[in-house]
């Protein structure tokens, strides 16, 4: 990963992308994908239980951003391990509901995965780059 993105981005910044990101996985989830089941296949109960984690993590995410917390650093980590689990989730899901899956909620779920995944390890680097850095 560019060092110098890490150096350059605070942590109440990532703070604004994570909330953003999890805000976006919200608005599919929750309002677009429960329409249009059919297209995804994943159940509208599961797609809904996934919503509402993100918006979840998106107002935790905001919350940190705007109130500029003492222990960002911490809170930053506990972020991406959460990140992570949900990813671990979203795959365990995707195995019960393999048979149900079309190519395209396959396709969106694996993306998904990959883009957090690589938002928490950013997120971690960024708190041990914060931290050795002070």
């Amino acid at each position: 990963m560019n060092k110098r993105i890490v150096e350059n981005l605070s942590i109440r910044k990532i703070f604004l992308i994570d909330s953003i990101g999890a805000l976006l996985s919200a608005v599919l989830l929750g309002l677009v994908f429960v329409h249009y089941q059919y297209l995804i296949g994943m159940p509208v109960h599961i797609l809904r239980v996934l919503a509402g984690v993100a918006v979840l993590f998106m107002l935790n995410s905001f919350s940190c951003y705007y109130i500029n917390s003492v222990n960002a650093k911490a809170r930053l980590r506990t972020i991406a391990i959460a990140n992570l689990l949900y990813c671990v989730t979203t795959l365990i899901l995707m195995g019960v509901y393999f048979d149900e899956l079309t190519l395209l909620g396959l396709t969106y779920f694996i993306l998904e995965i990959l883009v957090i995944t690589f938002l928490a390890r950013f997120e971690f680097k960024s708190t041990y780059h914060q931290f050795h850095k002070s």
